[in-house]
């Protein structure tokens, strides 16, 4: 089983002890380690084996992206800098994959965070600890790369380590993929952190609330996550507001009323987060300081996102450019085809195009054409039925023909056609969406890192739909492209 590892990071020494512990590791190597640098502004190289590429510090799911886009291996597992991977886990890696079904789309390692012995652990402890009953959490996440062309990887609008993990399994699984969780062990030891850690951490709630407006209100319990104390939070703060404004208003009476219920709101919640720590005099000092600021910045940050993140769509949004394969797509196939008189466009694509256009997405065709090595057709026949093409549909803003019989870069499923089309349009392979009818247009965009859509004809084999992303028509696979359907 081929696999990458890429592991983000922002130079933190941790990152040595996570390298020395995967080379150290028993078990197939991985094609490529990509460590990605995310620190912002930069800063001198970093000197660790594999391949080292920067993503400027746009936070840790850019980072991933920027990794996992220059891997091409089947499978890319993504490790965290401060994580240990186990002494047999590349071995147990092999299994995990070995043992997925082509429905499974990613594969969760499983976490153990060791804690201090001889005492509770702390808040912060705590919190960390619980990374090892969490879901899909991107310390150890093994993801196909077919899933992540598919969904477009990991959402960029989410700049910090939290739901970014939950937010991509959503896609992946929204997507028609499956999520299971593997044998393979990975440690995660807690790290030091600053007393305030907690009340740096409330900006997570702008980032659930990105969660609801894409996921709807109940992404909670789909992606297995802990919902929080928020409501409570929301109680504390607008007692507390509410008492400041009675009081203003000359009612200190219903004023200490309103103020009474926020302070016992605080009292309960630092209490809630004292009980099971040490409880030596700075853990509960710290707990009572941040228990009665965590609440309004918790409420801050959640209606920061709801006003940010209103009618936001599901990453990656709508494609810059569609791509559609010609023969059997946009028109009937009539084999080795070097007549135009003989073109005719199947039935909604005049109207399927015509939705990418006003919508102002470019608009490309990639088409295997082989006649022409076997010497069945000329070049000149097929530029004059493309121009055909042109006539009744377009005209399209590039066309990439690929006139070989095989061995080539450029047909598909090779992704040399769709390459070739994006930069003739100005757009990354992955802002492209190819729409194709059998299972080698499928292909090609993947190998390229593009999105797809099939949309089958009778020649389409069962076997090519599955695990493909089907239409049922021309205009429903562009209305995929521009984000309207998922």
């Amino acid at each position: 089983m081929r696999y990458a590892v890429v592991i983000p990071t922002i130079g933190r020494a941790c990152l040595a002890d996570c390298l020395n512990a995967l080379e150290r590791s028993r078990g197939p190597e991985p094609d490529e380690i990509v460590v990605v640098d995310d620190r912002p502004g930069g800063g001198p190289p970093l000197d660790v084996p594999g391949t080292v590429v920067r993503s400027g510090g746009r936070g840790p799911a850019a980072a991933r992206n920027t990794g996992w886009r220059i891997t091409t291996a089947p499978w890319v597992a993504f490790l965290d800098d401060d994580v240990r991977v186990t002494e047999t886990w590349r071995e147990d890696l092999r299994r995990d994959l070995e043992n997925a079904s082509p429905e499974t789309g990613g594969i969760q390692g499983r976490v153990t965070v060791p804690l201090s012995d001889g005492r509770r652990p702390t808040d912060w402890e705590r919190g960390t600890a619980g990374l090892a009953d969490a879901w899909w959490i991107t310390a150890d996440m093994a993801y196909r790369r077919d899933a992540l062309v598919e969904t477009g990887g990991f959402d960029e609008r989410f700049p910090r380590a939290f739901r970014e993990d939950a937010d991509m399994a959503l896609r992946t699984m929204d997507a028609g993929w499956v999520l299971t969780k593997g044998e393979r062990r990975t440690v995660h030891p807690v790290r030091a952190a600053s007393r305030w850690a907690s009340l740096r951490a409330q900006a997570g709630n702008a980032d659930d609330a990105l969660m609801r407006a894409v996921h709807g209100p109940g992404w909670h319990s789909r992606a297995r996550a802990d919902p929080g104390r928020r409501g409570r939070h929301l109680a504390i703060t607008a007692a507390g507001a509410l008492a400041a404004g009675l009081t203003v208003a000359g009612r200190p009476r219903a004023g200490a009323l309103a103020g009474a219920a926020a302070l016992a709101g605080i009292a309960e919640f630092a209490a809630a987060r004292v009980a099971p720590g040490p409880r030596t005099r700075d853990e509960v000092l710290t707990m009572a300081a941040t228990s009665a600021l965590i609440p309004p910045m918790a409420t801050w940050h959640w209606l920061r996102g709801l006003a940010t993140t209103r009618g936001e769509r599901a990453w990656p949004g709508p494609a810059k450019a569609v791509l559609f394969d010609r023969d059997g797509t946009l028109v009937h196939d009539v084999p080795y085809n070097g007549d135009p008189e003989k073109v005719e466009p199947v039935p909604d694509a005049a109207s399927a195009v015509r939705l990418a256009r006003d919508a102002g997405v470019r608009v490309g065709v990639v088409s295997n054409q082989s006649g022409v090595a076997r010497g069945l057709i000329t070049e000149d026949d097929v530029q004059r039925v493309n121009k055909r093409v042109d006539e009744l549909l377009g005209p399209f803003d590039t066309w990439q023909v690929c006139p070989h019989d095989g061995g080539c870069a450029c047909r598909k499923p090779a992704p040399g056609l769709v390459f070739q089309a994006a930069a003739a349009l100005g757009v990354r392979p992955d802002e492209c969406v190819l729409i194709g009818d059998i299972g080698s247009d499928v292909a090609a965009a993947r190998a390229a890192g593009a999105r797809s859509v099939l949309v089958p004809t009778a020649e389409t084999l069962e076997s090519e739909c599955r695990g493909a992303r089907v239409a049922g028509s021309l205009t429903e696979a562009v209305r995929f492209a521009l984000g309207e359907r998922r």
